[in-house]
């Protein structure tokens, strides 16, 4: 119970960088729109009308196939059902919106979480581990596809260039290290815990939670050896959610960009950046004013106004605040409040050594 009260505690102390965070992204979102000019963003949406339909088709296009993703990490005899699945990840991302900063540790744990009542918490966080490897690889190929593709098409102003150049220095930095942890099993949770054993001389906790973690590295490090022929189609559904962005980006583009027709190229780039943004402001409520001021900086470089990149962000926003609607009615649907499932979610992620049949189990819903 005591992890439990610290990540109350815990999530009370980042709530004033939270509300910081937002205030600092609304006033930015203000100046972005006050510069780009209400009148024509007020038209593009306009022009957009029920095409937002088919944006929802295609962003819920995005959670499908992530969600096919995470079943396709779990082995026998657990299994996971597409349904759970994707409620687990629309309630998980819907924490991750609506509670910055705190939320960064917890949108993950979550999910597992939430389908505890289905799978054990072991099984259902090392999946997800799985599938977040698998995504991060996807991003790391989308986002050096885009920066390459943006530097090598577009002349661009010192600061985009800059900023490309640095993404593509970054990504040549951490994809090696990131094979490496992979190839070398590198076992951090475990020789953490193994550290602070020996610190501390071995207290009963570390020892449980030094053997869960043990669990959860093995799985996912015996993964690839059991399940070579998985990869190729867990990696294609990662694709397909990058795909789906371009895609909606092209869709959204064709119904409010006026002067400019859009092409598959300059969908891609803004895919690109788009993921840059998420990765890089994720601290900031629905990346407030930042995707906005990002967007239509970069639409400029591509021949759109300012205010079809800053419209383009908007529309993109809405997408987001209406699936995260989505998540926090099946939250309560479950006979929770936010904070209640916040806090179970960061007392998985303090203390990972808790038995399963220990820790308080989530409600189980139909969903």
């Amino acid at each position: 119970m005591s992890n439990y009260r610290n990540s109350n505690s815990r999530t009370k102390k980042f709530a004033p960088l939270g509300i910081i965070f937002a205030i600092l992204g609304l006033l930015l979102f203000a100046y972005t729109v006050r510069k780009a000019g209400v009148a024509q963003i007020i038209g593009g949406i306009q022009r957009l009308g029920a095409g937002f339909l088919l944006i929802l088709v295609l962003s819920g296009i995005r959670h499908v196939v992530r969600s096919i993703a995470w079943t396709k990490c779990f082995e026998p005899p657990y299994g996971l059902r597409f349904r759970d699945a994707l409620a687990a990840r629309l309630m998980g991302d819907a924490l991750g919106n609506v509670i910055p900063l705190a939320s960064m540790a917890l949108s993950e744990p979550s999910k597992a979480a939430f389908v505890r009542h289905r799978v054990p918490l072991m099984v259902g966080l090392s999946a997800l581990a799985i599938e977040n490897i698998f995504y991060s690889l996807s991003v790391v190929l989308f986002i050096f596809s885009g920066m390459a593709a943006l530097l090598l098409s577009f002349p661009l102003p010192r600061p985009f260039r800059y900023a490309a150049v640095g993404s593509l220095v970054t990504i040549l930095i951490i994809a090696p290290l990131g094979y490496m942890v992979i190839r070398r099993q590198w076992k951090f949770l475990s020789g953490a815990f193994r550290w602070l054993g020996n610190r501390t001389g071995g207290r009963g906790w570390i020892e449980v939670a030094n053997a869960r973690a043990q669990t959860l590295e093995e799985r996912i490090y015996g993964f690839y050896q059991r399940n070579s022929a998985r990869f190729l189609p867990i990696l294609g559904f990662e694709v397909c959610f990058h795909l789906a962005g371009v895609a909606e980006i092209y869709t959204t583009l064709s119904f409010i960009s006026e002067a400019v027709a859009p092409t598959l190229l300059t969908a891609f780039i803004l895919e690109s950046v788009n993921r840059v943004i998420n990765v890089a402001f994720k601290f900031v409520p629905f990346r407030t004013g930042v995707d906005e001021y990002g967007s239509g900086a970069l639409a400029k470089v591509l021949g759109f106004t300012r205010a079809t990149g800053v419209t383009l962000a908007i529309v993109r926003k809405a997408r987001d605040i209406f699936w995260t609607t989505i998540g926090v009615l099946l939250i309560v649907r479950r006979g929770l409040s936010l904070r209640a499932a916040a806090n179970q979610s960061e007392g998985i992620a303090d203390d990972i050594g808790i038995e399963t049949s220990e820790a308080p189990s989530l409600p189980a819903g139909g969903s």
